[in-house]
C-alpha cells in the first residue's frame, strides 16, 4: 500500500465496479503476482466423450480433434445444471458446449452480481482433481469448486459517514453498524485488528505508553531522547476521527426514520446471511480446504485486502501492516464452495443472492445522506416535545 491516501480508497459508490467471473483466473498484476496457484489445466488425451449433462454431443466435422478435447469435470458437472435449466437446449460439438456452458453459467453469476457497485467480486470455478482429472500423487480426489475472491483493494469509500455534515451520533451509528456486519461476509478489517497488528509489530503486544515505549527502545532501537510521541498507543487513538468511536454513537430514539431503516435492512439482510448453512455457501470457506485446492496460498499475508479505516489519520499504520500483502499477495478470498454434485450448485446460487442482497444494503447505507433529514428530524422532536 502506499502512503497517499486517495490511492487507498475505492472507486465512489456510485461507479461500476467491472464484476468478473471465469471458469479459469487470469493472471494477477505484478506487484500482486503469487505462486502458481490456479494453474490452467491441460488438454486430456483421453477418448472422445459423447455424453453432457443427458445430452447426446454431435461432433462437428470440421472441428480437428485436436480441439476436441473432452469435456472436464467441472464442465461436466455445470453442465448438468445448465441442462436442467435449458431442457429442450439442442445438440452441441464439444467446443460449443464449452462455450455454452461457461456463458450460461457467467451470464447467471453476473445478473446476481450487477446491482452492487462498491466492491470488485471475481468467482473462479476452479476444476478440482481425481477421476482421470489431472490428479497429482498425494492430491487424492477433489470435486470442482467455486471460489469467490475480492479485487478491489484499500479502504472502503465511507461516503457520507467520513465527509459529510450531518450529526456526529448518526455517523458513528452509521459506521458502526458496518463495521459489525461486513467484516464477516468481506475480506475486510477494521480499526481494532489495525490496533492489534500494530501493538504486536511495535510494542511487543503492549498496549500502555509506558510498555510501548519500552519496546520501542529495547526491541526496535528507538532513542529514548528522541521518541516521537506520535507512535505510542495514545497517540494512535487519539487520531481516531469521533464517528469511529463507539461512546459517539446514538440511541436509536435520536436517529431519523431513514436512517433507522437503512440500518435495520441491513441487519436484517446480515441475520438472514447468517443463517445459512455453511455448507453450500458462496460466501465462507474453510482454510485447510483452501490451501489442499489452491497450493501456495498459505504463503499469502493473512491480511484482508480492504479496510474501514480512514487512511487519511492512519496511512504509516496501514503501510506498515500491509507491505507485505503487497508483495506476497492478501488474504483476499470471500468463499470457496466444493461442488460435490449439480444440486450444490443451486444452493450456492441461493447463498449468493442472499450474500448481493446484504452488500446492498450496506451500499444503501453508504449512498444514503441523511444530512437534508437533520432539520426534519430537530423540528420534529421539538414537535414531540
Amino acid at each position: 500500500m502506499t502512503t497517499a491516501s486517495a490511492s487507498l480508497r475505492l472507486p465512489a459508490a456510485d461507479r461500476r465496479a467491472p464484476f468478473t467471473c471465469s471458469f479459469f483466473p487470469s493472471a494477477k498484476p505484478a506487484a500482486l503476482k503469487r505462486p502458481n496457484r490456479l494453474p490452467r489445466p491441460q488438454a486430456s488425451a483421453s477418448p472422445r466423450s459423447a455424453d453432457l449433462a443427458g445430452r447426446a454431443v454431435a461432433l462437428s466435422p470440421d472441428i480437428p480433434a485436436l480441439f476436441d478435447s473432452p469435456l472436464a469435470r467441472h464442465h461436466k458437472l455445470i453442465g448438468h445444471w445448465v441442462a436442467a435449466r435449458e431442457p429442450s437446449a439442442g445438440m452441441f460439438t464439444r467446443v460449443a458446449a464449452r462455450r455454452h456452458i461457461e456463458r450460461t453459467f457467467q451470464t447467471a453469476v453476473l445478473e446476481i452480481l450487477e446491482p452492487i457497485h462498491f466492491v470488485d467480486l471475481r468467482i473462479t470455478v476452479l476444476r478440482g482433481a481425481g477421476e482421470n482429472e489431472g490428479a497429482l500423487d498425494g492430491d487424492g480426489d477433489r470435486s470442482p469448486a467455486l471460489i469467490m475472491t475480492c479485487e478491489t483493494m484499500g479502504q472502503l469509500d465511507l461516503g457520507w459517514i467520513e465527509t459529510s455534515e450531518a450529526p456526529m451520533g448518526w455517523r458513528a451509528a452509521a459506521y458502526r453498524a458496518l463495521g459489525h456486519c461486513l467484516p464477516g461476509i468481506l475480506p475486510i478489517f477494521g480499526y481494532d485488528d489495525l490496533f492489534e497488528h500494530i501493538a504486536m509489530s511495535w510494542w511487543d503486544g503492549e498496549i500502555d505508553d509506558e510498555a510501548a515505549r519500552e519496546a520501542l527502545i529495547h526491541y526496535h532501537g528507538a532513542d529514548a531522547e528522541g521518541l516521537d510521541e506520535m507512535m505510542l498507543p495514545s497517540a494512535m487513538e487519539a487520531r481516531r476521527p469521533a464517528w469511529m468511536i463507539a461512546a459517539n454513537v446514538a440511541p436509536p430514539n435520536k436517529l431519523p426514520a431513514g436512517l433507522r431503516e437503512k440500518l435495520h435492512h441491513l441487519r436484517e439482510a446480515h441475520a438472514a446471511l447468517e443463517e445459512l448453512a455453511d455448507q453450500d455457501h458462496a460466501w465462507r470457506f474453510d482454510t485447510e480446504t483452501l490451501y489442499e485446492y489452491v497450493p501456495g496460498f498459505e504463503e499469502c499475508s493473512s491480511l484482508p485486502p480492504l479496510t474501514l479505516v480512514p487512511a487519511e489519520q492512519f496511512a504509516p499504520e496501514i503501510d506498515d501492516i500491509g507491505q507485505y500483502g503487497m508483495e506476497m499477495g492478501f488474504m483476499d478470498v470471500v468463499g470457496l464452495c466444493p461442488l460435490a454434485d449439480r444440486s450444490r450448485i443451486d444452493a450456492w446460487f441461493n447463498s449468493l443472492a442472499t450474500g448481493v442482497r446484504f452488500l446492498l444494503a450496506a451500499q444503501d447505507l453508504i449512498r444514503f445522506d441523511p444530512t437534508p433529514l437533520r432539520g426534519r428530524h430537530a423540528r420534529s422532536r421539538h414537535a414531540c416535545a
